[in-house]
Parts: C-alpha cells; structure tokens; sequence
C-alpha cells in the first residue's frame, strides 16, 4: 500500500519558501537535512524547530519520546524550557486535570513561550475556572445543535456550489480552492461578517499563529501586532453595532450581550476573536485538505470509502485524528507534580502533544500510522481536547466535513494528489498551505 503521492507533471507552481535564520542555537538552518532522531542523545532531541514541521520530520523523534522519554525535559528552545508529554494516557490526564495544570494567560497560556509585555490576548481557553466556564457558555448557543440543523442546509449549498465551480480535469490547489475558501465562508457566517470581506479572516488567522514566518509576517513583532490591532479596530466596531442591536445567534452579537462578556476589554475581545478564527479555520481547512491526501496516501482506504460511503461519518473522525490539526496545547504547573519517576515543578511549561499521543501505539489497536477510516476507535482521538476545554465547535467541524465528502463522492470519481503537500512551518498549527489536485469526474 503506498504512503507517499505518486508526483505527476501538473505545471502548478509550488509557492516559494523564503529562506530565514534559525530561531535558536539548536534549531536546523533552513533546508537542512533532519537529523535522524536516534542518531542524537534523548536529551538534546528539539521537537520545536519550525525547519522540522516543514519538513514533516518529527514522527521519528514523537516515537522515541514514547517509548524512552515519556516525559521529556527540553532545558532550552525559543519558547523557554519546557516538559513534552506525549503518551495518550498521560495526555488525557493532564488536559482533564485543570486544578494542578492551569491554561490561564496570566501563567502564560496555551502556547509555549513568553507572551509579548503589554499585548497579552486573554480568551475563554486561556482562562481557569470559573471564567473559562462562564465565557464559553456565552458562545456555545452559536454551535448548539439547533444551530448545526439550521447550518445544515447552507453550508450543503455552498459546498454544492464551490464543487460544482472547480476546474474538472485540470489541476488547481485545493488548499486555497476548497479548504480555505469554505472554511473562510463558514466563519464568516458565524460572526455575521461581511461576506466579502471573508479573507480578511483568513489573513488575520495566518497572522496570529505565523508571528516568525516571513512569508506571512516579513514585518516580524510589529506586523504582527498592527494586523492584530486592525482585527481589534474592525471587531470592536461590529462589537458595539450588535451591543446597540437586539441580540442573534452569531458570535459577536452572543459576545456582545452575554452577562459575562459585554463588558470586556479590548484585547479580551481581540483575544476571544482570534482564538474562535483560528478554531474555526485553521483546524477544519486542514482536516479538509488531511481527507484528500490521506485518501491519495492510502489508496485501499479510497477504495473502501468508493465502495460504502456510509462510512464518511467515521471516516471524519478518523482524518481529525490522523491529522491532529493542532499539534499541542501548553499547560503550566500550579504545583509540583510527579510523572514517571519526575518531578513537573511550579511554573514549569507542559505541552501535552496530542499529534503523538494520536499515534501512540499504546491505546491504538491497529496501526496508528495509518489511515483507516473504519476504525473502530477513531471517535477516541485527543484532536478536540479532553474535559473542560474540549473543542466548543468540534460537531461543526465534523458536520463541515461530513458534507464536502458527501458532496465529494457524488461528483468525482476521483480526487487525485498530482505531488507531496507544502507543510506549515511551526509545531502548533499542523497543516498545509499548497497542494495540487484534480477531479476527475464520475
């Protein structure tokens, strides 16, 4: 069974990469060949080099950490030290313990690293209990189930619409095409925000999670910051215009007149904006694009979905899964903490992997490497988070899927990926930004 794309001559341009320096003193210089991750002792093995995302290296060095280091200190990085865990058992049990492992801002969030002095974004996943609860429960009327029923229909249109627009037979990229532009349609949808000037939230997605690639952010730190501010400038008008209107079921109107959250500041707005675009953008856009090559990489599993399109439902859980879009979320220690014969201090950073943790040969009873999209315990997967902060959107998410695919099968026989996808280059958002397809019609 092949696991990689057959390259087929399509005369698509792959976007160029520019060259940038590395990050820090152990991270790989630009094209670097990666190094083996048993050719380096344990302790020095990096797993946040952006070079190594890029590259998609990093299977190697998550299966070592399993299985010798299922705890790993990594003493020095750009983001400061910090503790790896990436077993699925022990991840499940730090994300679901939020009394000893704190996801607040103010112990520094749910990314590694420092945030920046004076543009902190607090946001209701960065929050501990009960502020996490209270501004979550604020927003969850946007994707409760009456919601999906009534999305249901719109979103089967425009996929309908976008599919039947797509060139049949001639090669295009399908992560701007179809991932980026249905995800893009639906955000936009659920901030009521004017649709045609949808890209913007795109553009403000790649933004926040990109503040160190050049090809995104050349501008560095002060880019970043004013594209952040304009999101905030653009967000807080819509924010005052709902507040002053009676009250939907879009986001922004539910923000603007939830008990908890009509009166909060500035960068709270900006920071519960970005974390509800790149939740609903980010992680859905590359599951989306995750269907297609995992398909094109697993050929006998494309003859399954061929063959029983019934399993599309279980198929959506098992790319979330295969994919992991975000790779990790970060905890801080608010105590000291025992796990496997160490001690987590006070203060001390952990990312809870849940790419390796969704690999882990452990808790997976067929091969975790591979796609299969009958597997039996793919709803099982770590993608969503476990316990208070598990995904607010997941269903929609699912539902997203679950129609292109639907949508998909009844006018291709074919999705076929003409070259290997341009990956991300960071190890929180794991996903691609280039990829070249064709239908082929049934």
């Amino acid at each position: 069974m092949a696991d990689t794309i057959h390259k087929v001559e399509h005369g698509l341009e792959r976007p160029v990469i520019s060259k940038r320096p590395p990050l820090h003193e152990t991270y790989l210089e630009f094209g670097a060949p990666v190094p083996d991750a048993y050719s380096v002792p344990i302790d020095r093995l990096t797993i946040t080099d952006p070079e190594i995302w890029r590259q998609g290296a990093y299977w190697d060095r998550f299966k070592r950490m399993r299985d010798e280091a299922p705890l790993h200190w990594t003493p020095d990085s750009f983001s400061g030290p910090f503790w790896s865990v990436t077993r699925y058992e022990d991840i499940r049990a730090v994300d679901i313990d939020h009394k000893r492992f704190s996801s607040s801002w103010e112990h520094g969030g749910i990314v590694l690293g420092e945030s920046i002095p004076d543009f902190e974004l607090p946001m209701f996943i960065a929050m501990d209990e009960p502020r996490h609860s209270e501004q979550r429960k604020t927003v969850q009327p946007a994707v409760a189930p009456n919601m999906l029923k009534e999305f249901e229909p719109l979103i089967r249109k425009r996929t309908q619409d976008l599919l039947d627009s797509v060139p049949v037979g001639e090669p295009f990229d399908w992560v701007d095409t179809v991932s980026i532009e249905l995800t893009t349609m639906m955000l936009a949808t659920l901030f009521d925000f004017p649709f045609e000037d949808r890209r913007k939230l795109t553009r403000w997605s790649d933004v926040a999670t990109n503040q160190q690639d050049p090809d995104i952010c050349p501008g560095g730190e002060e880019q970043w910051k004013a594209e952040l501010m304009e999101c905030l400038t653009v967000f807080m008008e819509i924010f005052q215009d709902r507040q002053r209107n009676p009250q939907k079921n879009d986001l922004i109107s539910l923000l603007a007149h939830g008990e908890k959250t009509r009166n909060m500041v500035p960068m709270e707005l900006l920071g519960n904006v970005i974390l509800l675009i790149v939740g609903g953008n980010d992680t859905t856009r590359n599951s989306m694009t995750a269907s297609v090559y995992g398909l094109n990489k697993f050929p006998g599993e494309y003859d399954k979905l061929k063959a029983d399109p019934s399993l599309i439902p279980n198929m959506v859980s098992e790319v979330i899964r295969w994919q992991t879009p975000l790779a990790f979320m970060r905890r801080t220690a608010l105590e000291d903490v025992e796990m496997h014969g160490q001690t987590i201090k006070k203060g001390d950073q952990i990312a809870m992997w849940y790419v390796s943790g969704n690999r882990d040969e452990r808790f997976w009873e067929e091969d975790p490497n591979r796609l299969i999209i009958d597997r039996r315990q793919a709803r099982n997967h770590l993608s969503f988070g476990f316990g208070i902060h598990r995904c607010v959107g997941n269903r929609l998410g699912e539902l997203q899927l679950r129609i292109l695919w639907e949508e998909i099968m009844a006018r291709f026989s074919h999705i076929e990926v003409l070259d290997e996808p341009s990956l991300t280059s960071g190890a929180f958002v794991k996903g691609y930004t280039w990829m070249p397809v064709i239908c082929h019609p049934k």
